[in-house]
């Protein structure tokens, strides 16, 4: 069966000077308190050991997802496009926008189409000043994004801003309500607002969620695995959020989980090739 891991931050190019790789120390104590220990690739920043580890993990397609952010650093699109160039087959790209002006975010976006990138990611709770999700100044951003069709990732979880509040799943309830035809999915799956976040799922089908690094032996991963093995099925996304998660045992893992086969199914790989248009098989 094929695997879609649908946040992965590879060891290349401008992921390099973000946070999760320049302050190794606090991305390793992160990657131990979830009960792993980091992966070699991540340790000698080396794509060909990444590839190695994927192949191993049984994951087919990585999805990158860029980012620009103030706090968290900054992956230039053109970058995203490029690690999407050179390993044919193996990743989708996620560009990334600026939050903080509408006008530099609609060129952002425009250019992540003209790069062949499959979707924007938006993380407004780092920015330079934050922003929650339903700030009526990124309502110019989500219907540009409406109307074109572009489909979204948001950062709304873990420390997705300066305190807790700006995760909270009523924001993007708001969002989604106000945008219905605008594809969002949650990064960090809206944790540790489980109960309330997969509510929101249940009542807007446009919203997928992403638990990834959250999503294993950690409180709320008793709700997670409820919904997806009923009316969340077809809503809930694979994610490893590498380099935090090493991906052999992060899959391992999650393979021991007790999830239906059909809904395992769908979180592995075929909610993310409908979300991405991508051909795939579970021959």
């Amino acid at each position: 069966m094929p695997i879609v891991d649908f946040r992965l931050r590879p060891p290349a190019r401008g992921f390099l000077a973000t946070k999760i790789y320049a302050n190794a120390a606090n991305r390793d104590r992160y990657t131990r308190r979830l009960g792993f220990e980091p992966a070699a690739s991540v340790q000698q920043q080396s794509m060909p050991l990444l590839l190695q580890e994927m192949d191993a993990a049984g994951i087919t397609t990585g999805v990158v997802v860029g980012r620009t952010t103030a706090t968290l650093g900054s992956v230039p699109n053109a970058d995203v496009a490029e690690i999407v160039r050179e390993h044919p087959g193996r990743f989708v790209g996620v560009g990334s926008a600026d939050t903080t002006d509408r006008h530099r975010a609609a060129a952002m976006i425009a250019e992540c189409r003209s790069l062949g990138l499959a979707m924007v990611n938006l993380e407004p709770g780092v920015m330079d000043p934050p922003r929650r999700p339903d700030d009526r100044r990124l309502y110019p951003i989500y219907a540009q994004c409406e109307d074109a069709g572009t489909k979204l990732v948001i950062m709304a979880g873990g420390g997705a801003g300066p305190d807790i509040t700006y995760t909270a799943p009523h924001c993007l309830d708001r969002v989604l309500a106000d945008f219905p035809k605008l594809t969002i999915v949650c990064s960090h799956g809206g944790w540790p607002w489980v109960q309330e976040m997969v509510s929101v799922a249940f009542r807007r089908p446009n919203l997928f969620l992403c638990p990834d690094m959250y999503l294993i032996d950690l409180p709320g991963m008793d709700d997670y695995l409820r919904a997806a093995n009923s009316f969340l099925a077809e809503q809930i996304l694979f994610g490893t959020a590498y380099p935090f998660c090493p991906l052999g045992p992060y899959v391992e893992r999650f393979l021991r989980l007790p999830i239906r086969d059909a809904a395992r199914e769908r979180i592995l790989w075929r909610n993310a090739a409908e979300l991405l248009g991508l051909e795939m098989s579970g021959g």
